[in-house]
C-alpha cells in the first residue's frame, strides 16, 4: 500500500540504452532513441517510450569518441542518437563522446522503435511505440522515459490511456522473472529469502550484459538517489503488476442500499450527515473519498481472510448463488478460514461444474476486514445497537479504518456505520518530539499508574487538546497531579462539611441568602456548559470550568466565607442550613459531572457518603431547575468581589508592614464612591464577606492616604485595627465578647450556639 512505502537514499545502477527506430520521419533513419533508467531489470517489460511535445528533440551524429580511456566505449563514430536538446551534453559526457553534430530537429510523434533485446530473442520482436506523456520532463535523463506498464503507475496509466489493455507480467511474487521471460527466466530481481533478503539480485547485471551483447547499451554508471523502501523491514521494494479485485467507486448500482447512486456519491452523502470532532476531520476524509481511485480489496499474501468466491472461467464474472455462499459460510464458521483453502471446490459448488469455476484464493485486504467490524460488533448483539454513536481513532485513520468502515457500510447499508467520528493526535514527549526507546524519551503508562495512579492519566487525557498531538512528561504530569489534588480536596472538604446532613435540614432556594443563590446560579451555568461540552466530546471544556469553579467560586469564596457559619453558627440557623443545602447540591453535581473523567475518585467520594446508594457511574445527570438561574446575583457578586480585592490588598499591605496579623485583627472602613458597588452589599454582612472581625461601608470618597487599586476606581480602604476582645470560639475580635455571663470568652453569636448545643445534650 502507498502508506507502507517510505523513501531512503539508495545506490542504483544507471544505464543509457538505444532503441533503434524502425518507423518515423526521414531524419530518424538509422537513428536510435536513447532512454535513461535506474532500473535496468524493468527493460524486459518495456513496451513503449514516453516523450513530451513540450520538449525539443534532435538527431545528433557522433563524429569522434574520447581517447586515452582504459575501456572501449560502446558508442561509435557514425552513430545517430535522438535525445532532448537540454540533455544532449550530459549524454555525450556519459557516453564519452568527444564530438558530435546536431543534424536536425525531430518530432517523436508516430515513431516506432525496436526493443533493444530483439536481436537476441524473438520474444522481444514486438514494436515499441512512442507515447505522449504528461509526466515526461527534460530535467534529468534524456527527455525520453522507458515505459514498462507492469512496473510503474505512470507507465501503467499511460499505456491504458493509449488504448492498450494487455499488461505484461514479468516478475513473480518471489521477486524472480517468470519462466516465460526470454533470456532471464528465473533470475532474481530482488532477493526475498536467506541472508540476502531485501537486496537486489543478479537481474540488473544480467540485463546490462545482454544489452552489451545486443550492441544497444550506450553508457552506464551509478547514482545515489531517493528510492522506495518498506516502512517495516526498511528493505528496498520493487513495483510489479498483479491481477487484483476492485470495488468500483463510480458505477451506479440500483440496489436498496445505493438506490441507483455510485459508492462515491453515497459515501460523500454519508460524510455530510456525520458529525466530526474536530470539524476539520470532515474535510480531510471528504477530500480523500472525492479523489480516491477504485477500491482495491485484494492482497497476494500467504495469510489472512480469503476472498471466498468462485469466478466463471468463461465470463470472468463472480458466481452469485445464495446456496453456494451458505455452504462457504457454514464451512468457515465450523472450521475457520482454512476450510476455504483445504476443502475441494465441489464441496461448495453443489451442482455447478468445478472445471468451469475458478476458486479465488487471493487474500482480503485487512482494511476491508477492519471496515467490516461494525457488522459483527454492533449488529445482532445484546446491549448495543447499530450504527455506532462514535468512532474514535488517530488522524491517520481518515485514510484507514474510518474510510474503510464508511465505504463498506455505504455499499451494504446505504449510510455510515457511525453517527460521529472523533479524531485524536499522537502522544509525544514534553518537547513535542516523537517518543522513541532509542531516544529514551518514552513514558510508560504503567510507570505513571504505579507512581501517581490511573486517575492522573485519565485527568491528563481530559485536559489536553486531543485534536492535536498530546505532550506528556513528568513536568506536565506534575501540573495534572496538582489539578487532581485540588479537585480531590474539594470533595474531601464537602464530605466533612456535609457529615450528618439530612433532608430535615434542607432549605428552599427561595429562602437562601444571596451567597447561596449565587452558587446555585453558578451550578445552573455549569450544567449547561458541561452538558454541551460532553455533547461535542470537548473534555477540556468540562474539566477547565469545573476546576475553576472549585478553586474560585467554592474554595476562595463560598467555603472561605461560610467556614465561620459552618463551624460557629447554631446547627438550626438558616445561614448554616442553607450553606449545607448548597454544598449537598454541589456534591451531587460534581460527582456526576466528573464521573466520566475521573470515575474512581468520584466513585470513592459518592460511596463514602452514600455506601448503600449503588454505583456513582450508574447515575444520570440530574435536572437543574431553571429557578436556580440568578443573573442579578452574578452581577452583584462580581461587584462584591471587586471591592473585596481592594480590601484584601489593603490588609496584605498592613501585614507586610507587620501592623496587622491576619484579617481577623482588622475592622476596615471601606469608602465607596460608586453607588452601584455600594448597593451590591445590601443584605450582606460586610465583615463576613471580607473575612474580617468588623467592617464598615461608607458612601463617598475616603481620606488622603487610603488604599486603592487602579483597576477598581471609586473604592478606598482604611485598614483599621479591630477593637474589642477575641472570641475564643470564632476568633473574631468584637466589643460584645463577654456580654453573656454564661460564656465570658465568647461573642453573643457563639454564646447562643454553645447554649443551644448544651441544652440539646441535657
Amino acid at each position: 500500500a502507498d502508506a507502507e512505502v517510505e523513501y531512503h537514499d539508495h545506490n542504483s545502477p544507471t544505464v543509457w540504452v538505444q532503441f533503434p527506430v524502425i518507423e518515423g520521419p526521414q531524419a530518424a533513419d538509422g537513428a536510435s532513441v536513447v532512454i535513461w533508467t535506474t532500473t535496468p531489470w524493468t527493460l524486459p517489460a518495456n513496451r513503449a517510450i514516453a516523450f513530451s511535445p513540450e520538449i525539443a528533440y534532435a538527431v545528433y551524429e557522433v563524429e569522434a569518441m574520447e581517447t586515452g580511456l582504459d575501456f572501449e566505449p560502446w558508442a561509435k563514430a557514425g552513430d545517430r542518437l535522438i535525445v532532448a536538446d537540454a540533455r544532449a551534453a550530459d549524454l555525450a559526457a556519459a557516453a564519452k563522446i568527444a564530438r558530435w553534430r546536431r543534424v536536425e530537429d525531430v518530432d517523436p510523434s508516430g515513431m516506432v522503435c525496436r526493443h533493444p533485446l530483439a536481436a537476441l530473442d524473438d520474444h522481444y520482436g514486438f514494436a515499441v511505440p512512442m507515447l505522449d506523456g504528461d509526466h515526461v520532463t527534460d530535467d534529468a535523463g534524456t527527455g525520453f522515459v522507458h515505459t514498462a506498464p507492469g512496473h510503474g503507475v505512470d507507465d501503467y496509466l499511460l499505456w491504458l490511456a493509449h488504448g492498450h489493455r494487455e499488461i505484461p507480467e514479468t516478475v513473480d511474487a518471489d521477486g524472480a522473472y517468470l519462466p516465460h521471460v526470454a533470456l532471464f527466466g528465473g533470475l532474481k530481481v530482488l532477493e526475498t529469502e536467506g541472508k540476502k533478503a531485501g537486496k537486489f539480485g543478479p537481474a540488473n547485471g544480467a540485463v546490462m550484459e545482454k544489452l552489451i551483447e545486443a550492441g544497444n547499451l550506450l553508457a552506464r554508471g551509478r547514482l545515489e538517489h531517493s528510492y522506495p523502501h518498506s516502512w517495516r523491514s526498511k528493505a528496498p521494494v520493487i513495483f510489479r503488476n498483479t491481477p487484483q479485485w476492485f470495488i468500483r467507486m463510480d458505477e451506479a448500482v440500483d440496489t436498496p442500499e445505493l438506490k441507483g447512486a455510485t459508492l462515491r456519491e453515497t459515501a460523500l452523502k454519508a460524510i455530510a450527515a456525520t458529525a466530526f470532532y474536530p470539524e476539520a476531520g470532515r474535510n480531510r476524509i471528504r477530500s480523500m473519498v472525492e479523489g480516491r481511485p477504485d477500491w482495491l480489496i485484494s492482497r497476494q499474501r500467504a495469510w489472512g481472510a480469503p476472498l471466498a468466491m468462485f469466478v466463471d472461467r468463461e465470463t470472468f464474472q463472480p458466481l452469485v448463488d445464495p446456496e453456494v455462499n451458505r455452504r462457504i459460510v457454514a464451512a468457515i464458521a465450523e472450521r475457520g478460514a482454512d476450510a476455504w483453502f483445504t476443502d475441494p471446490p465441489e464441496s461448495f459448488l453443489g451442482g455447478y461444474d468445478p472445471a468451469r469455476f475458478e476458486k479465488v484464493e487471493d487474500i482480503l485486504d485487512v482494511w476491508f476486514d477492519s471496515g467490516s467490524t461494525h457488522a459483527f460488533t454492533l449488529e445482532g448483539r445484546e446491549n448495543t445497537r447499530w450504527p455506532a454513536d462514535l468512532y474514535l481513532e488517530g488522524s491517520d485513520q481518515h485514510r484507514g479504518w474510518f474510510q474503510s468502515s464508511l465505504l463498506e457500510s455505504a455499499g451494504t447499508r446505504g449510510r455510515a456505520p457511525y453517527d460521529a467520528v472523533m479524531t485524536h493526535g499522537f502522544t509525544v514527549d514534553e518537547n513535542g518530539e516523537k517518543m522513541s526507546k532509542s531516544k529514551g524519551n518514552t513514558l510508560e503508562p504503567d510507570t505513571v499508574i504505579r507512581e501517581s495512579g490511573a486517575e492522573i492519566l485519565r485527568l491528563w487525557a481530559a485536559m489536553v487538546d486531543y485534536a492535536e498531538d498530546q505532550r506528556i512528561g513528568k513536568t506536565i504530569l506534575a501540573t495534572t497531579t496538582d489539578a487532581y489534588r485540588k479537585l480531590r480536596n474539594t470533595l474531601r472538604y464537602l464530605l466533612g462539611a456535609l457529615a450528618g446532613f439530612s433532608e430535615a435540614e434542607r432549605v428552599d432556594p427561595a429562602d437562601m441568602p444571596p451567597l447561596e443563590r449565587y452558587i446555585l446560579h453558578r451550578l445552573h451555568e455549569l450544567d449547561g456548559q458541561v452538558r454541551e461540552a460532553y455533547g461535542r466530546y470537548s473534555f477540556q471544556d468540562v474539566i477547565r470550568p469545573l476546576t475553576e469553579f472549585c478553586q474560585t467560586d467554592l474554595s476562595a469564596l463560598f467555603f472561605d466565607i461560610r467556614r465561620d457559619a459552618l463551624y460557629c453558627d447554631r446547627p438550626d440557623s438558616l445561614k448554616r442550613r442553607a450553606a449545607r443545602t448548597v454544598m449537598d447540591l454541589v456534591f451531587e453535581r460534581l460527582t456526576i459531572w466528573l464521573a466520566p473523567l475521573i470515575p474512581f475518585t468520584m466513585e470513592e467520594a459518592w460511596t463514602t457518603r452514600f455506601p448503600e446508594a449503588g454505583s456513582n457511574c450508574l447515575r444520570i445527570f440530574p435536572d437543574t431547575p431553571a429557578a436556580w438561574s440568578h443573573p442579578a446575583e452574578a452581577e452583584r457578586w462580581a461587584k462584591v468581589q471587586a471591592v473585596t480585592r481592594v480590601v484584601m490588598g489593603a490588609l496584605e499591605a498592613e501585614r507586610r508592614e507587620k501592623r496587622l496579623g491576619g484579617p481577623l485583627e482588622a475592622a476596615p472602613v471601606i469608602h465607596v464612591a460608586d453607588a452601584g458597588l455600594l448597593a451590591a452589599f445590601e443584605g450582606l454582612d460586610a465583615a463576613e464577606v471580607f473575612r474580617t472581625s468588623q467592617a464598615t461601608l461608607v458612601a463617598g470618597a475616603g481620606p488622603e492616604g487610603a488604599f486603592t487599586l487602579a483597576d477598581v476606581p471609586g473604592v478606598e480602604v482604611e485598614p483599621v485595627r479591630a477593637e474589642g476582645r477575641k472570641c475564643a470560639r470564632s476568633w473574631r475580635i468584637l466589643p460584645e465578647v463577654g456580654q453573656d455571663p454564661r460564656y465570658p470568652d465568647l461573642s453573643l453569636r457563639d454564646a447562643d450556639a454553645v447554649a443551644a448545643w448544651d441544652s440539646s445534650r441535657v
